[in-house]
């Protein structure tokens, strides 16, 4: 997935397969907020939810970044919005009120449409890597406040 042209259309391009194949270690490490998404075994997706520390924009600086990959054979197909939206289900119950950001270029026209699908609004746009980025934003979503029936 890292060394596919397709889906690093939008981020930069791809890396060489060797040199990722060198960097990479042969057992994944545990990595809180990363998420693979399967189908029948086999991993179409990556899920990334994690602290905006080190943002470029100001409005996204230590809130929650979703960012994620799919492979071409699943676009167009649903599993991205399936998937981004059990994560943020999973982060709503987990941080409960918590807003959460969501960067893409603005020519990536799937991922534009996938950040409205997953209720992300726009707060800016601007200029980063030679193209018109944009910055959205899912207001939090409120805890829940109702009653508990007594027992």
């Amino acid at each position: 997935m890292l060394a596919s042209p397709e889906v690093h259309t939008y981020l930069g391009g791809p890396r060489p397969r060797d040199e990722l194949e060198r960097e990479m270690s042969g057992v994944p490490e545990r990595w809180p907020g990363s998420l693979v998404v399967d189908l029948d075994g086999a991993m179409i997706g990556q899920i990334l939810l994690r602290r905006a520390t080190g943002h470029r924009r100001p409005a996204a600086v230590g809130k929650a970044d979703l960012g994620y990959l799919f492979l071409p054979r699943a676009w167009g197909l649903g599993y991205a919005a399936e998937a981004c939206a059990a994560a943020l289900g999973w982060f709503d119950g987990v941080l409960p009120g918590e807003p959460v950001v969501l960067t893409t270029q603005t020519a990536n026209l799937g991922s534009m449409r996938l950040a409205a699908k997953l209720g992300f609004t726009e707060v800016e746009r601007f200029q980063a890597w030679d193209a018109e980025q944009w910055l959205g934003l899912r207001s939090p979503v409120a805890p829940s406040t109702r009653a508990r029936p007594f027992l």
